[in-house]
Formats: structure tokens, sequence, C-alpha cells
């Protein structure tokens, strides 16, 4: 049912490289609520997802390989999923897996994606830079008030009506409202099912007027 993923928990997560640097969080409880948090280490996700009992975790890092890849750092494999090409088609910015520090985020994100699944919870992809393009609302890179801004007009609230939110944790709540419309039925699902998917917003879902970006970028 279109409506039914309205009441269910989703947890976006704006995944760091490294255990020491934040790990943005947002669990998004019914059709508006978000709670925000940040996170460091493994441990601590883990218990994030223990204690939020979600029925999707979207996480914004790659979460598989390349086919003919057979690891990340296998330097003679090819650089980019179909999921990545279909991004470059609709020209929508994005960093390669396999480019420097998105190696690190790459194991880190398939290892915990793996746990998580092998927990009984459903795990997906999202990149909420490319959620925000076609939503029209800027990127955290033109300053988190327009960000936070144009969740808010998303119809999100709870802890988004904060002011000292981190882009971390509207990047999360960005992919947690994705999350949200993908268990509804009202997603796109780009890639190759057999290689790896990316789940992002339909592009006709959009806010009536784009925001226009900060003169800060």
């Amino acid at each position: 049912m279109a409506g039914s993923g309205n009441a269910r928990r989703v947890l976006g997560v704006d995944l760091a490289g490294s255990p020491r640097r934040r790990t943005g969080c947002g669990l998004l409880v019914g059709p508006r609520q978000v709670r925000s948090s940040v996170v460091f280490s493994d441990d601590e996700f883990r218990v994030l997802v223990r204690e939020s009992r979600p029925d999707l975790v979207i996480i914004d890092a790659p979460l598989s390989l390349p086919r003919g890849r057979r690891t990340i750092e296998d330097r003679s494999g090819p650089h980019l999923r179909e999921c990545d090409r279909e991004l470059l088609r609709r020209k929508i910015r994005f960093f390669p897996l396999t480019l420097g520090p998105m190696r690190m985020l790459t194991e880190r994100g398939m290892r915990l994606a793996n746990e998580i699944a092998s927990g009984g919870v459903r795990v997906v992809e999202g990149y909420p830079g490319a959620a925000q393009d076609l939503l029209g609302i800027p990127r955290k890179g033109a300053g988190v008030a327009g960000l936070a801004r144009g969740l808010r007009r998303l119809g999100l609230r709870g802890d988004l009506l904060r002011a000292d939110l981190t882009h971390d944790e509207l990047d999360a709540a960005t992919i947690a409202w994705v999350g949200r419309e993908h268990l509804a039925g009202r997603s796109l699902v780009i890639g190759d099912p057999s290689e790896g998917l990316m789940v992002l917003p339909r592009p006709l879902v959009r806010l009536r007027r784009p925001l226009r970006k900060s003169s800060t970028n």
C-alpha cells in the first residue's frame, strides 16, 4: 500500500569512512518526526541500530563493488557501477568509490551493511547529494541553513527544528526521507540488481519552488 511506508521507522546514515570522524544519523519515525544523532565507532553504530529498531537502514556509502573488481584495492578492475553511470547520465556529481578516501568508506560501508543485513534488517544504499539535486534542495556545500530549510519544506519536523544540526545529520535526514519514500513505493531505484542498487527519490517528486543556492558557495 502506498501509505504503509509512512508508519515505519527508517534510519538514515551519513557514514564516515573513519570511526574517528562523526557519522550523522537520522531516525525518521512516522511521516515527519526526525531524531538526529552523531556516532563515531562501529560499536556506537551497532548500539544505535539495535535501539532504533528500524524497518530499513539507508546508508550514504557505496555498498557494492563494480562488476569485475575483486577487491576495493584491485587496480585493474572497473571504477564504476551501473548506478554510478546512471548518475553520470543524469549529470549528478559524485566521487567514484575507488577514489582516495572513498575506498575506506566503501570498505566500512560494505562491512557494516552486511552485518546489519545478517541481523535481519533490510539495508539499501542512498546518496543524499543526488536526492537533494533531484528535489531542488541545495546541497550542504551551499550552507546548512538552506539544506535544513529544504528538508522542513518536505514536511520533516522533530530535530529538524533545531538550529544546531550538523551537515552530517541533515544528510542523514535526507536519505531517511528517501528511505521512507522507498518503503511506500515512491522511489527511484537505479543500477543493476546483480551488482548493486541505489535508492533515490523520483525526479517528479520536487519542491514547487527550487531554493536558491547560498551566495557563500
